[in-house]
């Protein structure tokens, strides 16, 4: 049976799949896949610490460490979907990357950028994959985003280079208020970084256990009724270009997560333009890592 708030990705039998995945359960870290869970500090006698930070700190150990399906635990049937937490939940730096898709460009009147248009979430934003939201304005939009995660870090690291350093993969939304964003013109941190305006999750998925990591369908629906469909192929800078681009400035950290952009079909893109409303149900699919859903208060 799938557990309660959590959607499989079709990778597999079952309601998992093949994939191992590193999730967030009841803040511990915990690799999840078809046959089980296995909680890291448990699983290793010690070897790892049980929180997600540390993990991150130590990815190179971690994801070569060859764990004994063996001592897989049964999944917790139901699952409550309050009990998986955002899979960085500590991040240093939480980047985000605005008109990164062509057709989102074109949607917005917008020109192609030159270089990345970076800004930043703030750490207070993140929130669960399934966590309620609130909503503080009746001008809030949606944006379906794939979120990189950070393993190794540095500076000056090459495109060639760039997926060496990625822990993994996670659907991310970028939840937007769109009056306070334009308030202060370019600057518009604040407008996406009310409390819960960064849900991510369900769970962080390896590059390597994609087929094409480069090209995902990411999908972002409202109360069923699908309001972007889109596929990461289709960006203007991709994963590779963005980390080298951004440690080409600041030193990357482990654990530090990465909101690539948004394809078209956001609700300021529409005429007239359409926001979120409380008593809906948000939900944001990438292929082959899985689903969030966010209920709206």
């Amino acid at each position: 049976m799938v557990p309660d708030g959590v959607e499989g990705d079709g990778s597999g039998s079952g309601p998992y799949g093949d994939r191992v995945r590193l999730a967030n359960l009841d803040g511990r870290a915990t690799i999840i896949t078809g046959a089980g869970m296995i909680d890291v500090e448990r699983g290793s006698k010690g070897r790892f610490g049980p929180d997600l930070t540390s993990a991150y700190e130590r990815w190179a150990e971690l994801s070569s460490t060859q764990w004994d399906i063996g001592t897989a635990q049964p999944l917790p049937d139901p699952l409550p979907a309050d009990r998986l937490g955002p899979p960085s939940p500590h991040p240093r730096q939480v980047f985000a990357i605005g008109l990164n898709y062509r057709d989102h460009v074109e949607e917005t009147g917008s020109q192609l950028p030159p270089e990345p248009a970076v800004f930043t979430k703030f750490q207070s934003s993140l929130a669960g994959p399934f966590a309620a939201v609130t909503l503080p304005s009746d001008n809030v939009d949606w944006e379906v985003e794939l979120v990189v995660v950070i393993g190794r870090g540095g500076r000056g690291i090459s495109e060639e280079d760039a997926w060496a350093v990625v822990a993994g993969l996670t659907v991310g939304q970028d939840l937007s208020e769109r009056v306070v964003q334009r308030a202060a013109g370019t600057h518009f941190s604040l407008g996406k970084s009310f409390p819960g305006f960064a849900p991510t999750g369900p769970w962080l998925v390896t590059a390597d256990e994609l087929d094409d990591p480069d090209d995902l369908r990411l999908t972002c629906s409202v109360d069923g009724e699908v309001r972007q469909d889109g596929r990461t192929s289709g960006m203007v800078f991709g994963v590779r270009e963005l980390i080298a681009k951004l440690s080409a400035v600041v030193t990357l950290w482990p654990g530090d997560i990465i909101f690539t952009g948004t394809p078209a079909g956001v609700g300021m893109g529409r005429k007239p333009p359409l926001f979120l409303a409380p008593g809906q149900v948000l939900e944001s699919t990438i292929e082959g890592i899985g689903t969030i859903r966010n209920q709206l208060v």
